[in-house]
């Protein structure tokens, strides 16, 4: 078969151009809004005088209940080009995954064929979405946008985001390493996420979890373009403790296993008690009497915690209160 046949046929194979919308989660992003809008505004230009996207693609904004002059500059941006620019306010902040998620839903609503979800700093590289859209092109439904080094993060942070993979693999959920939330998915992937009713979502092993034909794009993770980071060590630790929660009971397991140890060690200090009272030195054992009254009290802290933040998040899902609320859609 001669080269040409083989492009000919490769063109023939892919999907027709889809309407696609950027989907951009913003929590105090007033430094860092107006560069990204420019950089993204530019890179769906390109797009579009290359015919990879629908001419009626766009961008979409949504305010997470932001403290500062997020919501004006997006308005801004809407009256500046209506056709590009669209914008989402929640009433309330309710975090990145919810205000991920709603943006989500917003263009489902709005019958587009394809998203593409990534932050509002620019450290996402823009020029990625071109293979993202050529592996949907080529029939992919989700294309995860994985970064192929970690040279911008402190050693800390690198260390930590290893061992937080290592452990979900450990723990049997699936996920993606060194990947956060740039990602496209299909309007077939949108349809089957939104059949998710749980409050407490957690994206990077939601989407996994959906199926589907998958591709991976490999791209250098940059420094952000303005402002400080929305994730300091608090945050970072609370999504972990999320996705833990969220998609393994392993943990509530573990507490048998503590227990088992408990008993064990229960029963060593027996016996070493017995023995020091028969060989009058039982004063001897006080020291580690009380070493073991510590650890099994650490044990049995331990394990109420991890217990009450399954049953936490029980409480929060019978209620069945909705994951935000949107104050307005321009």
């Amino acid at each position: 078969m001669s080269n040409e046949q083989k492009t000919s046929d490769t063109c023939a194979e892919l999907r027709e151009a889809p309407t696609m919308a950027f989907v951009i989660p913003c929590y105090n992003e007033e430094a860092a809004l107006q560069a990204t809008a420019n950089a993204l505004k530019s890179k769906l230009q390109a797009l579009k005088d290359a015919n990879q996207i629908a001419s009626d693609s766009s961008i979409v904004f949504v305010d997470d209940g932001s403290s500062d002059k997020t919501w004006e500059v997006i308005s801004s941006l809407h009256d500046e080009s209506s056709d590009i620019f669209h914008g989402v306010k929640l009433a309330h902040n309710r975090g990145h995954q919810n205000a991920l998620f709603a943006g989500l839903m917003c263009a489902l609503e709005s019958n587009v064929d394809a998203v593409i979800s990534m932050d509002a700093d620019l450290q996402d590289d823009p020029n990625a979405v071109d293979e993202m859209i050529l592996a949907y092109r080529q029939g992919a439904e989700i294309v995860y946008g994985v970064r192929d080094n970690r040279d911008t993060d402190t050693a800390f942070k690198r260390g930590t985001a290893h061992a937080f993979y290592s452990m979900m693999k450990w723990l049997g959920t699936e996920t993606v390493p060194d990947h956060a939330d740039y990602r496209l998915m299909s309007r077939v992937a949108l349809q089957a996420l939104s059949q998710y009713r749980e409050s407490n979502l957690f994206l990077r092993g939601l989407v996994p979890s959906l199926g589907f034909k998958t591709a991976k794009v490999f791209y250098k993770r940059g420094v952000r373009v303005a402002g400080e980071s929305k994730y300091p060590l608090k945050k970072m630790i609370s999504f972990a403790v999320e996705g833990v929660t969220s998609f393994s009971t392993k943990p509530l397991t573990m507490i048998t296993g503590l227990g088992i140890f408990s008993v064990f060690v229960g029963i060593i200090m027996l016996i070493y008690t017995l023995v020091s009272v028969f060989s009058g030195h039982a004063v001897a054992g006080w020291g580690s009497m009380m070493c073991s009254m510590w650890i099994l009290g650490g044990f049995i802290l331990l394990s109420l915690g991890i217990t009450g933040e399954y049953i936490a998040k029980i409480y929060i899902e019978v209620k069945e209160r909705p994951r935000y609320i949107v104050e307005k859609r321009i």
